[in-house]
């Protein structure tokens, strides 16, 4: 799907590239007790960790914010058992995106707006077709993705999983993450007006 241009997948980090990680000193200095260390750390990485918490979330800036606070605290408490196998950055963001799954599974099914989110209810029907700002209008249709569509959307488009590891965070069968993708990007396609091309 070329909408799906903000894309950026995850790679694990070859042990060359791991020998000079940029964070390894803070890591190490962090995980001794020094806050100033991980304050250094929660700087360089927290746009990152909030945009990828924000878009599972579906947009929601207060939640997306209460979420990343709480990934930092978790990365806190468990930064002494980090192990270098990968970049921090990377350990990091897996952590952030755990994070917000947790959140999307934890939902009722009575919040969750996939049931009463109806693919009509994606934008008005008046709402202009402008494609002069594709980003923020696709930014925009993502935020109203039924949840968990949403969620194999991102994990799987612009985080780069497998569907075997949506299914295996999602508890759901690959089959089921395939048809959630499926459904995720025929919305967009109609949101943003491309199902006409």
């Amino acid at each position: 799907m070329n909408a799906l241009a903000l894309a950026m997948p995850r790679t694990e980090a070859p042990a060359a590239e791991r020998a000079h990680d940029p964070d390894a000193d803070a890591v190490r200095r962090a995980a001794a007790g020094d806050v100033r260390a991980f304050e250094d750390l929660y700087r360089r990485h927290a746009r990152r960790v909030h945009g990828a918490i924000w878009r599972l979330v579906g947009g929601v800036d207060a939640r997306a914010e209460e979420l990343t606070q709480e990934a930092f605290v978790r990365a806190w408490q468990k930064l002494e058992g980090f192990r270098f196998e990968s970049l921090f950055s990377t350990w990091l963001h897996r952590l952030a995106v755990n994070t917000a799954l947790m959140d999307v599974r934890a939902r009722k099914p009575g919040e969750d707006k996939e049931d009463p989110l109806g693919e009509d209810d994606l934008l008005p029907e008046h709402a202009p077709r402008v494609r002069h700002d594709l980003q923020i209008d696709l930014e925009a249709a993502v935020a109203k993705l039924p949840p968990r569509a949403r969620a194999v959307l991102v994990l799987h488009d612009v985080e780069g999983w497998k569907h075997e590891e949506i299914g295996r965070e999602l508890g759901m069968a690959v089959g089921s993450s395939k048809a959630q993708l499926h459904r995720a990007r025929g919305l967009l396609r109609r949101a943003l007006g491309e199902d006409h091309e």
